[in-house]
């Protein structure tokens, strides 16, 4: 159990890690109660990651690593992360080395002295409670907690001067030196006073302006507002209203703002170099299940409309929402049409087309398949993804446009757009919403998934095995049921990206399902794993069948990618060779543990050793890139020739 040490303080330091995992479908701290909370559970859970995005181990054996000022930097301007210090990674293996007592003492000594000079590291972003001192099997280990650097911090970089190389980022690979124009888009993301939007573009005139845009747009405002004093102004005086058009006091200079080109300008305008040369909003439809058709309908810049922002909007949103129930519902005497799953959805478009970066590379793509949204536009998150899903504040890249689609009503006050895009997907029982950010270049993609979480013929069937005792139980403890009848089984990681609550919360309710007769356990602690109490569906063999006596583990009868292949579970394998058999039996999506069971192999084994070293090499793929422990997570092999040295 935890060994604390003197001078730290746990409760913070797992508070700290909390605020940043819990909301970004990870794996919570419990902290329900911190006598329970096992810190050897918790280095387990963070060597089962590697080294991830969010995660470093250095082995710190000869002093602190110059490299860690790297890694500071790059989680500070990534998305905050933890380092460890005492482990070594070699070849995809862990060795736990550790650290002496009087070296953790003069490590946390160095360190203090070193991110508070600024020939270091520009700025300190820690306190005291951000380093936390624990044992692991016998080991003494220190680890630091860097939190994401908010916008008018960023960025973080070593020595005195951002540029050069001195300013660091994360990706999958690790830390990569920021290129001196990456390093100006974050200062002037920094600038709150100066929105990258209200930029005064030379020599714009109101021959840049689409006339039927303005008015379009003005007729809407006049809908919604009828009295509005705005409507008696001239087109000039209007768009000054709406900081499409603006004079800065201190240089005099005045004209058309990069907010009023993008929402009212001629294409041509727009794309013109001094205002956005990158810009080309782009909606691909793909609803048709033949993957030989690469969409269903397209709307993009092809000379045919003016490509302006309030356009895109119009032609898109639309087709967005055509395929989305709408009840017949009045309130007030009026009939209301839209959904919270339709608010979600423009709600979405909306922050797509505001918080873009229309300085950097890439289009705004709006895409809509069948099953799901997803919505991506350049740049980067301008908050944490912790903060992104508990909503509420308004952060906004672009503000002047912000401004125009809400004094239309195409979009709710500032902050709350996030948790309606939450609620409205929650409502209607789909999967939570996910958001993810790319680099090189800048990219944050949305996506929406429009699957069920409780499918009708599960529930039916469930009611029908437990007598209509269902109806009593509530929406999470319905959710958990089916969706471990749908997938056969399931355990509390993967529960967490469907149930919004505590790991320690779901396990409790997963244990009242069970006293209550709804579902069988079998395993312990982390490997435990819940089935329906079915006894018609057996579970873990070809039957279905898990455990059992007549399971038969490496017989001849069970076969592995063909009916001649057969995989002996006493026969060791070499990584390479494995791999080649999983690349052969997932020519399709399948699970994990159809991938263990035809490999004979355990499932934590495929899961920790070798899955994670496929995916890395590129060998394989998921189906849900986004949530890699989606409860319907599945994985199929690519073209990606194989390398027998990695």
């Amino acid at each position: 159990m935890i060994e604390v040490c003197k001078g730290t303080n746990l409760s913070v330091f797992l508070q700290r890690i909390k605020q940043k995992e819990e909301m970004e479908n990870k794996k919570p701290i419990v902290l329900n109660n911190l006598e329970e909370w096992d810190f050897t559970d918790y280095i387990d859970s963070l060597i089962q990651k590697e080294e991830a995005v969010d995660l470093e181990f250095k082995v710190a054996k000869d002093g602190l690593p110059n490299s860690l000022w790297d890694t500071y930097s790059s989680f500070a301007n990534t998305d905050g992360g933890v380092i460890v210090l005492g482990v070594k990674e070699h070849k995809q293996q862990f060795i736990i080395e550790g650290l002496t007592k009087e070296q953790i003492s003069q490590y946390k000594k160095d360190f203090w002295n070193q991110i508070n000079n600024p020939d270091c590291i520009n700025e300190n972003l820690l306190s005291d409670n951000d380093l936390y001192e624990g044992r692991y099997k016998e080991r003494n280990l220190l680890l630091i907690y860097v939190p994401r650097a908010n916008r008018v911090q960023r960025p973080i970089y070593r020595t005195r001067n951002p540029f050069g190389g001195h300013t660091f980022k994360r990706n999958h690979e690790g830390d990569y030196k920021c290129t001196d124009a990456e390093v100006r888009r974050m200062i002037a993301d920094s600038d709150e006073s100066h929105p990258r939007d209200s930029r005064i573009l030379p020599n714009y005139s109101m021959e840049d302006i689409d006339k039927e845009t303005l008015i379009q747009y003005r007729q809407l405002f006049a809908n919604l507002k009828p009295s509005h004093p705005w409507l008696n102004l001239n087109d000039i005086e209007f768009l000054t209203k709406l900081e499409a058009y603006r004079k800065d006091r201190s240089t005099k200079v005045e004209g058309f703002t990069l907010a009023g080109i993008l929402m009212f300008g001629k294409t041509e305008s727009i794309t013109d170099p001094e205002c956005a040369p990158n810009y080309f909003p782009d909606y691909r439809e793909h609803l048709n299940e033949n993957s030989d058709i690469r969409w269903t309908d397209r709307i993009c810049p092809d000379g045919t409309w003016e490509a302006n922002l309030f356009q895109f909007y119009r032609k898109v949103h639309p087709k967005l929402t055509a395929p989305l129930p709408k009840p017949f519902l009045i309130k007030n005497g009026i009939r209301i049409d839209e959904t919270p799953t339709h608010i979600a959805v423009r709600e979405a478009f909306i922050n797509t087309l505001i918080h873009c970066d229309f300085s950097e590379e890439g289009n705004i793509v709006v895409e809509q398949w069948v099953d799901k949204y997803r919505f991506k536009n350049p740049g980067t998150m301008l908050v944490s993804k912790a903060q992104y899903y508990l909503g509420g504040d308004s952060v906004c890249r672009n503000k002047a446009l912000q401004k125009m689609f809400m004094l239309i009503g195409f979009s709710e006050k500032a902050g709350s757009g996030v948790n309606k895009i939450i609620k409205g997907w929650r409502e209607a029982n789909w999967q939570k919403p996910y958001v993810e950010e790319f680099s090189r270049p800048d990219k944050v993609e949305l996506t929406l998934p429009m699957i069920s979480l409780l499918p009708d013929d599960a529930v039916i069937k469930l009611k029908e095995l437990f007598d209509g005792k269902v109806e009593n139980l509530t929406q999470d403890e319905l959710t958990a049921l089916v969706t471990c009848y749908s997938e056969g089984g399931i355990n509390n990681t993967q529960l967490q990206y469907v149930i919004p609550q505590h790991r320690s919360d779901i396990t409790k309710m997963l244990k009242k399902l069970c006293n209550q007769g709804f579902l069988i356990s079998e395993g312990n602690r982390r490997g435990t794993k819940y089935h329906v109490n079915d006894p018609e569906r057996k579970v873990g063999s070809s039957e279905e069948k898990v455990g059992s006596s007549e399971e038969k583990v490496g017989s001849s009868e069970e076969k592995v990618g063909s009916s001649e292949e057969k995989v002996g579970s006493s026969k060791r394998l070499k990584f390479e060779e494995l791999q080649s058999i999983i690349i052969s039996i997932a020519e399709d999506y399948i699970t994990l543990d159809e991938i263990a069971k035809r490999t004979n192999r355990t499932f934590d084994y495929i899961a920790n050793k070798i899955i994670p070293r496929m995916l890395k090499n590129g060998t394989i793929e998921y189906l849900y890139p986004g949530v890699p422990n989606h409860p319907k997570q599945k994985y199929k092999a690519t073209n990606k020739k194989t390398n027998n040295k990695q």
